[in-house]
């Protein structure tokens, strides 16, 4: 635009001389016509789907499994039948199964929105698994994938989907990317990939499992919904790692005082982890420094925030008080927030005079910070630690090993610009889950929660799950169980190895029901 202006400019000052050695240039010759007369336009290549099977070897609980491994596409198409997008996938399923009718498959993914599923795959489910500590921080570069002996494929065959921008999916159309980064879009194109591969590889009779980590809960949920409606396909089971169906329960918005009573004893724990509560409470065990905390954010706590500015001097003074002891903050500190701490505030606080920050995802984790004076949280150490161990292995692991071959380059992690649905405020799918468990009474929950995870605080997930108003019988069908780590508990060995076990007596027991 520039350059034109500084020509316009140019003509106009430059007059006739300019215009005489304009014409005295010689003539251009006449371009072509696109298209010859009587022929119509070449039609632009569709994209081709992609498939890339590899055989190979995993010993689980002692036994030697083999198994297939395909790495590929699936286009979706729409009404037109033209395609729209390339749904990237790996799918692992053991050989020489007689009846897949008795043989279950499982559809896994991450959350984000705009992750890969890359966390579930490489540090939990799949065959192959990252290289860490035992207490699930890094090791230093080069980063290495071992066989994953805790892996869920001697329960389950294994299907990891990455949803459109993240791994390599990706829209047809580079603008109309944007049509697949919502709520609802989202569920209708990866309920749309479970129906296709489901039918090209005749699993329909097989028993059928959904597993979502983080906002992947949120879709695991929906979908429950979207695949009854839309594809009249029933799940046995879904098992929800770090869950958010709510989202009322994690927002820190100003007006809901909800999170901050549900965030406190999760607060407690990672006080109590980095040694910051008074002695009395350093002394007691986790269980029970958090069933003090539970105590006081239901009673106290919840009471005072309910009554707001009408709660009286001396009361308030009494709950920045017992708020202290049980955060490791200071009363001034719980005093300027109004009772309000927000978890990105906490994590910059607990040990600022450590200069320290710690995980929102694991509050174990503790990173260096360069700003000694931030209100919030500059990184989170747990990403951090994490996040380059995943890439590089799934970056090596993907060509090397399953020989699928791209230049593209595979989103861990994708800044997406989400269309969060027609909501009066808050997404909350739990309404979703707990009409699909009514109108499917087969149906089985299992979630996985966390000690230290500030990102989908236990007491949050407790909360929803007491709140979904659904027939009292319907309780039996869901399973909560508790870990020692974060949001990613699966990356603590000990917790790996306990839910292992803890999801594949799920499995069994939702792929055979009594």
């Amino acid at each position: 635009m520039l350059k034109g202006f500084l020509l316009s400019l140019c003509l106009l000052a430059c007059g006739a001389p300019f215009r005489l050695i304009a014409a005295n240039e010689p003539a251009k010759p006449a371009e072509k016509p696109a298209v010859e007369p009587g022929k119509e336009a070449a039609k632009p290549a569709e994209p081709k789907e992609e498939l890339i099977k590899s055989q190979h070897t995993v010993t689980i609980n002692g036994q030697k499994l083999d198994y297939t491994a395909v790495a590929g596409t699936i286009l979706l198409r729409d009404n037109e039948d033209k395609p729209t997008a390339a749904i990237f996938y790996i799918a692992y399923t053991k050989d020489g199964v007689p009846d897949l009718g008795r043989r279950p498959i499982t559809f896994s993914f991450n959350g984000g929105p705009g992750s890969s599923s890359v966390w579930l795959h490489l540090g939990l489910l799949g065959p192959r698994r990252v290289l860490l500590k035992e207490d699930g921080s890094s090791l230093p570069p080069p980063y290495q994938l071992v066989d994953n002996e805790f892996s869920l494929l001697d329960e389950t065959d294994l299907v990891f989907i990455d949803p459109v921008s993240t791994g390599f999916s990706r829209a047809v159309k580079p603008d109309d990317a944007k049509k697949f980064h919502g709520v609802e879009s989202d569920l209708r194109s990866v309920a749309g990939f479970i129906r296709l591969y489901t039918t090209r590889n005749t699993r329909w009779g097989s028993p059928k499992f959904i597993i979502g980590e983080s906002y992947g809960t949120t879709r695991a949920a929906g979908l429950t919904g979207e695949l009854r409606e839309r594809q009249r396909m029933n799940v046995n089971g879904i098992m929800l790692v770090s869950t958010v169906l709510n989202f009322e329960t994690i927002s820190f918005a100003r007006g809901n005082d909800l999170a901050y009573v549900l965030y406190l004893p999760s607060y407690t724990a990672a006080a109590w982890y980095h040694q910051k509560l008074p002695p009395d409470l350093q002394r007691l065990s986790l269980a029970e420094v958090i069933a003090k905390a539970e105590n006081f954010a239901a009673g106290d706590y919840n009471h005072a925030l309910l009554l707001g500015t009408a709660l009286p001097a001396e009361t308030r003074r009494a709950t920045v008080k017992e708020l202290a002891r049980l955060t490791g903050l200071s009363e001034e500190f719980i005093d300027r927030a109004n009772l309000r701490v927000a978890m990105n505030r906490f994590a910059a606080e607990l040990l600022r005079a450590e200069n320290r920050v710690i995980g929102r995802f694991d509050a174990r984790f503790k990173g260096y910070v360069r700003d000694r004076l931030a209100g919030n949280m500059e990184y989170d150490p747990t990403t951090e630690a994490v996040a380059s161990v995943f890439a590089s292995t799934f970056n090596h692991y993907v060509r090397a090993e399953l020989n699928y071959k791209s230049d593209l380059p595979y989103e861990i992690l994708s800044s997406l610009d989400w269309d969060w649905g027609e909501q009066n405020r808050f997404l909350n799918v739990a309404e979703t889950l707990a009409d699909s468990l009514t109108r499917n009474p087969y149906l089985r929950v299992h979630v996985s929660i966390g000690d230290y995870d500030l990102a989908t605080p236990w007491l949050a997930v407790r909360y929803t799950f007491n709140h979904l108003q659904m027939d009292p019988d319907l309780a039996k069908n869901v399973t909560l169980d508790t870990y020692t780590a974060g949001h990613m508990m699966y990356l603590n060995l000990p917790d790996l190895k306990k839910q292992k076990a803890d999801l594949a007596r799920f499995i069994r027991d939702a792929a055979a029901p009594k």
